[in-house]
C-alpha cells in the first residue's frame, strides 16, 4: 500500500514533517495577526466616539455598572447624564463588546424609522425559552409577516368589543379594592392591577379566563410572576447569562417548572379553541348552546379573541403552525400584562401626588358619566382627553421601557460618527424624555405638555412611550383604552393619595420599569369625602 501511494503521489509534494509544522504555524500566526490588526483597527473605530476608555481588555467597563439591581438604573442614568456635555453619543464596553448609548430625537429617529435595524439585542434570549421568535423577539422576514398579519388583530373594531372585558374585570377590581378597604386604607396598589391586567390580558388573547383576581394562588398565576423574576435576574446577573451557566442554577430548574405549565396551559387553549370552533362551524345550534357552558376555555359569546384571529390566519397549519400560534399568543400575555400594570400603577401615583391634577380629572369623570354608575364606552373613552394627557405624562416620566437596545445590523452614521455593525445600540428612553429643549422642567409632573397645542411643534421622536417607527407597539391602542377603563373605573369611585414622594421610590428596569416596592396608595370611598 505504501509502495502504491508513493508511486501516484509525486515526489514535490510529499513534505517533511518539519516544512509542515513550519508551515501550519505560519498560516496559524498570520491568521492570529489577522485578528489582532482587525480587532485594533474596530478599537480606534469605536473609541473615536466620545465616551468611557476601554476596550482593550476583555473586562471592559462591566464593574463600572456590575452594582445591585435597584442601584443599575440610577448608576447607568447618572452616568449618561453626566457624560452628555462630551458629545450627543456615549460608548462603553461591555467587556469586549462596544455598547452606545444614544439619548437625543434625532439619533432615536436615524434607529427606530429604519426598516434595516430592527434587530433586538442579545438580552432578549432570556425571553427565547418563554416567548420563542413571536412578534417581540423574531427579525427579518419573519417579524415582517407577523406584524403584516397580526396588525388585523388590533383593528379599532375589534379593540371595541374587548371594552366589555375590561369593565367587567375593572368592576371585580374595584370589589377587592373595596374589600382590602375594610382592613385599612392605605396599601400597596400594585398587587391589584396585575392581577386585574393578566385577567383582561387572558380573556382578550385567549379567551379564557383564569380568574386570577379571585384565584391569585393558582398555577399559572405563579408561573407567569416566576418567568418575569427569572428573566429580570438574568439581566442583572452576568454569572447566569450563559446558558450554560445558567444550567446550573436554580433559576434552571424554576425556569422548567413554569415552562411546563405556561406552555402546557397555552397548548391546551388553543387545542380545546380549535375542537370547539370546528364544532360550531359544523352545528350552529350546538355552538349557541355550548357558549353558555361553564368551561374556562369555551368562547364567551360571539367576541373574538385574538386566538381566533391567529387560528383562521392558520389555514390549518399551513401558514401557523400551534407552535407558531403559541409563541404569538405567548407573546401576547407576557406585554400584555406586566406593560399595562406597570403604566396604570405610574398614573395612579402621579394622580395620588397631584391634587389639583386629580381635581381636573374629576371633573371631567362627572361632565362624561355624570351620576351614572355605568360601564365606560368607547365614546366615553374618546371624551376622557385630561386623562389621556395624565397617562401620556406618566409614561413620559417613567417610560414603561426605559432602554431600548438594538443590535445593528450595517454601519450606520449618527450625528456624524460611524457606529460599526454588529454592536448594540442602547435608545436610553428615560433620559430623552427629561430633554428640556422638549420638556421645559422636564420633573415636573405636567399633564398639560400633551394638549394639542402643545404638541404640535414636538419633534416626533421626542416622546416615544410606545417606541416608534416600523417596530413601534403594536397593541399601544389596545393598552391606552385599557388603561383609562381601569383608572376611570377607579376614580370614580375612590379618591386616591399617594403615600410616598417621587424620590423615596427606587426603581428597578426588569425589562420593564417598575416600583422595587410597589405604589402605596391611601383609599377612599368618593361617597365618605366631605
Amino acid at each position: 500500500m505504501s509502495n502504491f501511494v508513493f508511486h501516484v503521489v509525486p515526489e514535490w509534494l510529499i513534505l517533511p514533517n518539519s516544512v509542515i509544522g513550519s508551515t501550519l504555524m505560519v498560516v496559524l500566526l498570520s491568521l492570529v495577526v489577522i485578528v489582532l490588526v482587525r480587532r485594533i483597527k474596530f478599537i480606534i473605530q469605536v473609541n473615536r466616539i466620545p465616551g468611557m476608555p476601554g476596550g482593550i481588555t476583555v473586562i471592559g467597563n462591566v464593574f463600572t455598572f456590575l452594582v445591585p439591581p435597584e442601584e443599575f438604573l440610577n448608576r447607568l442614568t447618572g452616568y449618561v447624564a453626566g457624560m452628555q456635555s462630551s458629545g450627543p453619543i456615549l460608548r462603553t464596553w461591555t467587556g469586549p463588546f462596544a455598547f452606545f448609548f444614544l439619548f437625543t430625537a434625532e439619533s432615536f429617529e436615524v434607529i427606530l424609522s429604519s426598516t434595516k435595524l430592527i434587530d433586538k439585542s442579545r438580552d432578549y434570549k432570556n425571553l427565547l425559552p418563554w416567548l420563542n421568535t413571536g412578534l417581540l423577539t423574531s427579525t427579518g422576514s419573519k417579524w415582517f409577516a407577523r406584524r403584516k398579519m397580526l396588525t388585523a388583530a388590533f383593528h379599532f373594531k375589534i379593540l371595541e368589543d374587548f371594552i366589555q372585558v375590561f369593565n367587567e374585570q375593572s368592576q371585580i377590581l374595584i370589589q377587592k379594592l373595596s374589600a382590602a378597604l375594610e382592613v385599612r386604607n392605605d396599601f400597596d396598589i400594585y398587587p391589584f392591577i396585575t392581577l386585574c391586567t393578566l385577567d383582561i390580558i387572558c380573556d382578550t388573547a385567549m379567551g379564557c379566563n383564569i380568574q386570577a383576581q379571585s384565584q391569585s394562588n393558582s398555577e399559572y398565576v405563579k408561573a407567569v410572576q416566576s418567568m418575569r423574576e427569572i428573566v429580570a435576574a438574568r439581566l442583572i446577573r452576568p454569572w447566569i447569562q450563559p446558558d450554560f451557566l445558567f444550567r446550573f442554577s436554580n433559576y434552571s430548574v424554576n425556569q422548567k417548572e413554569a415552562l411546563k405549565i405556561l406552555h402546557g396551559f397555552t397548548d391546551g387553549v388553543i387545542r380545546k379553541r380549535k375542537l370547539e370552533r370546528a364544532r360550531y362551524s359544523l352545528d350552529k345550534d350546538t355552538a349557541l348552546t355550548n357558549q353558555h357552558q361553564e368551561d374556562e376555555f369555551s368562547p364567551k359569546k360571539k367576541r373574538l379573541a385574538l386566538l381566533d384571529l391567529l387560528i383562521d390566519a392558520s389555514k390549518d397549519g399551513e401558514v401557523l403552525s400551534d407552535t407558531d400560534i403559541r409563541e404569538e399568543v405567548d407573546t401576547f400575555m407576557f406585554e400584555g400584562h406586566d406593560t399595562t400594570t406597570a403604566s396604570i400603577s405610574w398614573s395612579l401615583f402621579l394622580i395620588g401626588s397631584h391634587p389639583h391634577v386629580q381635581g381636573r380629572i374629576d371633573e371631567e369623570l362627572d361632565r362624561v358619566f355624570g351620576t351614572e354608575d355605568r360601564p365606560a364606552t368607547a365614546v366615553d373613552l374618546n371624551e376622557l382627553k385630561y386623562l389621556e394627557c395624565c397617562i401620556k405624562e406618566a409614561l413620559r416620566l417613567y417610560p414603561i421601557g426605559p432602554i431600548i437596545a438594538r443590535k445593528l445590523s450595517e454601519d450606520t452614521v449618527i450625528h456624524g460618527y460611524t457606529i460599526p455593525a454588529h454592536t448594540t445600540v442602547a435608545l436610553m428612553t428615560y433620559i430623552l424624555h427629561r430633554n428640556p429643549e422638549h420638556f421645559p422642567d422636564p420633573e415636573l409632573y405636567q399633564p398639560e405638555r400633551f394638549f394639542e397645542e402643545n404638541s404640535q411643534r414636538r419633534h416626533p421622536y421626542a416622546y416615544v412611550p410606545f417606541s416608534a417607527g416600523p417596530r413601534n407597539c403594536i397593541g399601544q391602542k389596545f393598552a391606552l383604552m385599557e388603561e383609562k377603563v381601569i383608572l376611570s373605573s377607579i376614580l370614580r369611585k375612590f379618591h386616591i393619595q399617594a403615600l410616598d414622594r417621587r424620590e423615596e421610590l427606587i426603581l428597578l428596569n426588569e425589562l420593564i420599569l417598575r416600583p422595587r416596592d410597589g405604589i402605596r396608595l391611601r383609599l377612599t370611598p368618593k361617597q365618605k369625602i366631605c
